[in-house]
């Protein structure tokens, strides 16, 4: 007897699902939909796994998750602390030395610079905004810099001192040493590159040239130095403000000074390397020497 005609199947189909056991949850209720529904959606592991344990939080991998908060500031932090970045500074300072003294094609970038600052001043045509630079240019003077260093540098020891660190009168040395550390950067630079400012006018004989940036050296350093000087004596959070109004205060000078056409943009950013350099190796010599108070560090300030 001729057995019944089977229906019809493709080879090549996939084979059809398989009905999975009802899974009881943990609040006792059956999920209908069986296993596969009980799985991370993003990373092919259980809904409960702990984060720190599931493949998601690999970045550039499918279904990675968000990178957690404060990330590239530990990252910006680890390498300011490396020795990379004094490299990095000093190649920076040497090759654009290097292009000032031969008035190589880098220059290009000075010019391109002071076209698009007088552009900007045409177009917004803003009084503000010139008040401002000229207002942050003027914090690179000798006052209010120097005052800030000292007084930096005064509270520094004063912390240290009550701190009980043995040589809590070192912070004010330094600061006090390095007021006459800043003409001895700048000023043989000047007399011997003898380079015209942004209005072209020549050079006297007694009158000095301008680079590097007096006025944004004396910003980096003065207000640089007091934040290192008074960051060696408080806790993590205030440490990375203080860092992070040093930097803005360099900054803001240097910007102020060339939107106010009194510098080249490489005349402040080879101020910005010499303070760079001695910053990091003054963060790096001087010993912490941190308050009773604070020798127990709140969780905040361990992140």
């Amino acid at each position: 007897m001729d057995s019944e005609p089977q229906p019809w199947t493709d080879p090549f189909a996939a084979p059809p699902p398989l009905a999975g056991p009802r899974v009881v949850r943990e609040d006792n209720q059956a999920d209908p939909e069986g296993p596969a529904h009980t799985e991370g959606r993003s990373t092919d592991r259980p809904t409960h796994t702990p984060r720190d344990a599931r493949n998601g939080d690999h970045q550039s991998r499918p279904g990675a998750l968000p990178p957690a908060p404060g990330r590239p500031l530990r990252v910006l932090g680890r390498f300011a602390g490396s020795a990379a970045l004094p490299v990095l500074l000093g190649v920076a300072l040497v090759l654009v030395t290097w292009q000032v003294a031969v008035d190589g094609p880098l220059l290009g970038l000075d010019r391109w610079a002071r076209h698009a600052v007088r552009e900007s001043r045409h177009d917004l045509h803003s009084t503000l905004l010139n008040h401002v630079g000229k207002a942050l240019s003027d914090l690179g003077s000798a006052v209010p810099a120097i005052p800030a260093l000292l007084a930096g540098g005064a509270l520094a020891a004063w912390r240290s001192r009550r701190a009980g660190a043995p040589r809590w009168w070192l912070l004010a040395v330094v600061a006090a040493l390095t007021t006459g550390l800043i003409p001895l950067l700048v000023v043989p630079a000047k007399a011997w590159l003898a380079r015209p400012g942004p209005l072209g006018m020549p050079l006297e004989p007694h009158q000095l040239g301008w680079y590097p940036s007096g006025h944004a050296a004396t910003a980096t350093l003065s207000y640089g130095v007091a934040a290192v000087l008074v960051a060696r004596t408080v806790g993590g959070t205030t440490r990375r403000l203080l860092y992070a109004a040093g930097a803005l205060l360099s900054v803001g000078v240097g910007l102020g000074l060339v939107w106010s056409d009194y510098h080249w943009l490489l005349d402040v950013v080879a101020s910005w390397c010499l303070g760079g350099l001695v910053l990091w190796a003054l963060a790096h010599w001087l010993p912490r020497s941190r308050p009773r108070d604070a020798a127990q560090p709140a969780a905040a300030d361990r992140r």
